[in-house]
C-alpha cells in the first residue's frame, strides 16, 4: 500500500527546505569561487503592531537542522532533473555539511528589533544555504512566543494553557507553537503530541459532544466524574451555565462523599466575567470553594484584560486560536542578511531596509526603567554595567549548549518580570531600549557616505 505525501519536514527531507534562489547563488559561489567564511545576521527589523518587546525562541530547532542537514541521493536526482545545476555543486551538495559557528540571544530572552538574534559564521555556501530553514524556524516560534508572554502577562499570575493545535496553521506548527508558548510561560498545552515530544505539562476538560452524548448534562458529569475522578473538570455552559454550575454542584458533593474532589469546571462561551462571578457564588454557598474556574472561548490578551477588569472568576484561561496564529500579529519579519566576509564589513542600503555593517555583540544594562541595550562591533569592549546577549551555542557544526525547556522558561520569567510596566502594558509601546556603539555607528555612517560618493556623476 503507497500513502500519499502529507507534507511533514523530516530529518530526511528537511535538505530542500529552502528557497530555490538560495542553490542557484550556492552554484553561482562555487563556480565563481567564493566560498570562503562569512557572516551573516538573523533579525527583525521591526516590531509587529501594539507590541514592545520580542521573545526569542526557535533556536533549539535551527542548531538541530544545522547539525543534522544532509542531500540524499534521491534529493540529488531531483535537482538534476531540474536541469539548472552544475555536476560540481551537485557532487558538493551531496557531502554538505555545516560547519559553522552560531552565535544567538538563548531562548526565553527578551529582544528587540533590529538586534541579531542569531549571527552564522561559515563559509558562505553553507551560511546561504540554511537562510530558509533558519528563517522558518525562528521567525513562527519568535511570533508564537511573544505572543504567549502578552497573554501570561495579561492573565496577572493565572495559569494560561495552550488551547491552538486545532487552529494551528498546520500539524508542525502545533507542536512549535505549544513549546514556544511554554517557554513564553503558558503552564502547557491540550496537545498530546507535544507533552511527548517535549515534555509539557498536559490539560484537558471535554468538549460539548461529550455533554450532548447522554440523557442530560447531569448523567454526562456523573459519567465523566466516574470515570476520572482525579482529573475532573466539567464543561458546563452546552445549555445553560448557571444550571451547569449547579449540576457540578451536585456532582461535587458525590464526590467528596466518595473521598473525591471536584477539580473544576470550564466556561467557553457568554459573559465570562459575569458567569464565572456567579458561578463562583453558587460553588462558594455549596462549600465547594476548590473548585477552579476555567475560562476559554476566543480569548486573547485584550479579552483576559478585559474579563479580569470586569472581575472576573477565574484561575485559569484557555487560549486557542489568538495564540498559535498570533491573530492581531500573524507573521514576524526576520531577515537574514550578510554582513560580513573576507573583504570586510557589507552593508544594504536599499530604502527602508538597510542593514547594519559588521559582526555584533548586544549589551544590555538592566535600569529601573528597563533594558538598555547597545547593538556594538564584535571587537569592542563591553560598556560599563552591560552584560553580553549573544553567545556562542555552535563551534565547527556541532552544537556546545544545550539547555532545558525549563532553563528557558525560567529566563523567560525573569527576563518579563524584569520589564517595567511601559513594557508589559499591553496598549503602550513605548520608545526603542536600543542604541548602537559610537563605532557601529561611526562604520554604518562611512559605508553610506562612500556608498553616496560613488553615485555621484
Amino acid at each position: 500500500m503507497t500513502y500519499p505525501s502529507f507534507g511533514f519536514v523530516t530529518p530526511g527531507n528537511m535538505g530542500l527546505l529552502v528557497d530555490l534562489y538560495e542553490l542557484v547563488m550556492a552554484d553561482s559561489y562555487l563556480r565563481e569561487g567564493m566560498n570562503q567564511r562569512a557572516t551573516f545576521d538573523l533579525f527583525v527589523r521591526s516590531l509587529p503592531p501594539r507590541r514592545s518587546f520580542l521573545v526569542s525562541a526557535g533556536l533549539e530547532a535551527a542548531l538541530y537542522y544545522l547539525e543534522q542537514l544532509r542531500v540524499d541521493d534521491e534529493q540529488i536526482a531531483y535537482l538534476r532533473g531540474l536541469r539548472l545545476f552544475s555536476d560540481d555543486f551537485l557532487a558538493y551538495l551531496r557531502h554538505f555539511r555545516f560547519s559553522g559557528e552560531v552565535w544567538a540571544i538563548p531562548e526565553g530572552e527578551v529582544f528587540f528589533p533590529p538586534e541579531p538574534v542569531l549571527e552564522i559564521i561559515a563559509p558562505r555556501i553553507e551560511a546561504q544555504l540554511v537562510e530558509t530553514f533558519l528563517l522558518n524556524a525562528v521567525n513562527y516560534q519568535v511570533m508564537v512566543a511573544s505572543k504567549a508572554a502578552r497573554v501570561v502577562l495579561a492573565a496577572r499570575e493565572r495559569s494560561v494553557v495552550d488551547f491552538s493545535p486545532r487552529r494551528d496553521h498546520a500539524a508542525d506548527a502545533a507542536l512549535k507553537a505549544a513549546r514556544a508558548a511554554y517557554i513564553a510561560g503558558c503552564a502547557g498545552t491540550s496537545n498530546v503530541l507535544a507533552g511527548m515530544e517535549y515534555g509539557l505539562p498536559v490539560y484537558g476538560t471535554m468538549a460539548h459532544s461529550y455533554v450532548m452524548s447522554f440523557p442530560d448534562e447531569l448523567s454526562a458529569f456523573r459519567a465523566f466524574a466516574r470515570d476520572f475522578p482525579h482529573n475532573a473538570i466539567l464543561l458546563i455552559d452546552t445549555y445553560d451555565t448557571l444550571q451547569g454550575a449547579r449540576n457540578a454542584v451536585t456532582v461535587g458533593r458525590e464526590m467528596a462523599a466518595r473521598g473525591e474532589r471536584l477539580r473544576g469546571v470550564r466556561i467557553d462561551s457568554g459573559d465570562l466575567a459575569a458567569l464565572s462571578r456567579e458561578v463562583r457564588a453558587i460553588f462558594r454557598e455549596a462549600g465547594l470553594v476548590d473548585v477552579q474556574i476555567l475560562l476559554s472561548g476566543d480569548l486573547d490578551e485584550y479579552r483576559i484584560e478585559e474579563a479580569l477588569g470586569a472581575g472576573a472568576e477565574a484561575d485559569a484561561f484557555g487560549v486557542g486560536t489568538a495564540l498559535g496564529t498570533s491573530e492581531d500579529a500573524p507573521t514576524m519579519g526576520g531577515v537574514y542578511k550578510i554582513v560580513e566576509d573576507r573583504q570586510g564589513p557589507k552593508i544594504k542600503l536599499s530604502t527602508g531596509k538597510a542593514t547594519l555593517p559588521g559582526r555584533k555583540q548586544v549589551w544590555r544594562r538592566p535600569t529601573d526603567l528597563g533594558p538598555r541595550d547597545v547593538i556594538a562591533l564584535a571587537d569592542e569592549t563591553a560598556p560599563p554595567g552591560h552584560a553580553p546577549l549573544l553567545v556562542k551555542v555552535m563551534e565547527h557544526g556541532r552544537s556546545i549548549a544545550a539547555e532545558s525547556l525549563e532553563q528557558m522558561r525560567a529566563r523567560c520569567r525573569a527576563a518579563l518580570g524584569a520589564l517595567p510596566a511601559s513594557f508589559t502594558d499591553l496598549h503602550a509601546v513605548p520608545p526603542s531600549p536600543v542604541a548602537l556603539s559610537g563605532r557601529l555607528e561611526a562604520l554604518r555612517s562611512a559605508m553610506f557616505q562612500k556608498n553616496e560618493t560613488r553615485r555621484r556623476p
